[in-house]
Formats: structure tokens, sequence, C-alpha cells
């Protein structure tokens, strides 16, 4: 399985400035959000991940060889990093059409190692991470589902007949089918020169034309958090990252 993951973006609503290291770079108890996504997949024998950079990129490469990551990541550089986050999802367009299966993940994220288990036990080769903790918010990708179904995936969803509304965690696990198929999406987007929409409107096409195929894994109970905001950098020291549970020592 290959791993595709974003770390391109400014992180303006931050509020600390263009100098700012990328997000990804953000410690918790000493270690960065690189390191953690990195340790996790580690433990879970992933190794071939691509990892897209943009703003600051010299910084992660950095990381990456202080942690002595560098066999396992390859970086793909978006130079328009400032205005599309889409054009960063279509510098994976190669590992998409790879013809293996891709777990894909945001590296915004601080979260709890088992997140990532229960979406690489799913039984649904193509399969979301959605989470139901927090009270609906504007800023949101919001995910409802009826009947046992994904029918919305989008941001600010205007939509009454649905059984579960939630999150979008930012993590997906795509079949090889399916991957090839969002690079064909994206590549539309691109083509028709709409690369101004948010990134996950080709995933939510890709979604939407195939409910029947995605599934999904509620991860409500779960310590996770999506660093957006400075209070989301607040609330992962103070809130989450008290709750993570250490990965499993490897068997001597």
């Amino acid at each position: 399985m290959q791993v595709a993951m974003l770390a391109a973006g400014v992180g303006h609503r931050l509020g600390i400035g263009e100098d700012a290291p990328p997000k990804a770079l953000l410690r918790f108890d000493g270690k960065t959000l690189l390191q953690r996504h990195l340790d996790i997949l580690a433990h879970f024998g992933l190794c071939h991940i691509t990892l897209v950079v943009g703003h600051r990129a010299a910084l992660i490469e950095r990381e990456l060889e202080a942690i002595g990551a560098r066999d396992r990541v390859r970086t793909c550089y978006n130079p328009d990093y400032r205005t599309s986050s889409l054009l960063s999802l279509w510098t994976l367009r190669d590992v998409l059409r790879a013809g293996e299966p891709v777990l894909y993940m945001d590296a915004d994220v601080l979260y709890d190692w088992r997140l990532l288990e229960r979406l690489l036990e799913s039984p649904h080769a193509d399969c979301i991470l959605i989470g139901r903790d927090a009270d609906p918010d504007p800023e949101w990708l919001e995910v409802r589902i009826r009947d046992g179904r994904i029918v919305a995936f989008d941001k600010q969803v205007t939509m009454d007949a649905y059984d579960i509304r939630a999150e979008w965690v930012g993590f997906a696990r795509f079949s090889a089918e399916t991957a090839a198929r969002l690079a064909a999406a994206i590549q539309r987007y691109v083509d028709s020169d709409r690369v101004d929409a948010i990134y996950e409107k080709p995933l939510r096409d890709v979604i939407l034309e195939a409910p029947d195929v995605f599934g999904f894994e509620d991860i409500t109970g779960l310590p996770w958090i999506e660093i957006d905001f400075p209070e989301d950098v607040v609330r992962a020291r103070t809130e989450v990252l008290p709750r993570l549970v250490d990965l499993p020592r490897a068997p001597l």
C-alpha cells in the first residue's frame, strides 16, 4: 500500500506569520506531527510514503533527515501551494495511478494510532474516517450519511434527510481502482481550470458517483484534532495529547 500525504500549505489561519514552519512541524511533547505520523505508519509496516511539500519545504526535508526517514519518504513539490490545495492533490497523481491501494492522509492532524488501525482494518476497501465528537462547525468538511450510505461530502452542507452528521477526519483508504478514478477526477478539475476549488471536491465527486462503493468508520470517542487555528493548538496540547495511547511495543 502506498501512503500519500499533503503537507504543502502555509497555514495562514494559525496567525503565526509567513515565516512560520509548516504545520506538519508543530511539536507536541517533543515530537513533530510529521514524526508522529511516520512512527504510526512504521508500526503498521507502511514505508512507501509520498509527501507533498510547498511552504518552507526545506524545513521538512531537514526534519526527514533528522529523524532518519529519508529512505521511506519521497517528497513532491507543489510550486503553486499558495494558491491551490487542489494542485497539491494533483501532485500525487502518479501515486494514485500506480495500480496499488493508497492510504491518504492530511499532515495537520494530531491523533491516536487507533484511528489508523480502524481505517486499515476496515472491511471496506474504499473507506473514510468520520468523527462526531464536536458540535457542527462551518469549517468542517462535513459528511452526511443516510441508510448506511454517504450522501454528502462537502463544506456547509444543506440537507434535511440524513441519519448521521459528522466531520471527515482527513484520512481515507482507496482501492487501486478508486485511486485511479480519483486521479481522473482531479485531472478533470485541472483541465477545466477549476484549480481554485478546495481539494476535497474531486474526492466528493468520486464518493457520490459510487456511494455503494465507499464505506466509513466512525472513530467518535478516540482522540484527534485537525489543527487550523490557534485554539486548535491549545486544545491539541491540553485535551488531545494527554489522551493519546502509546504505540504498542514490537514483540521481542
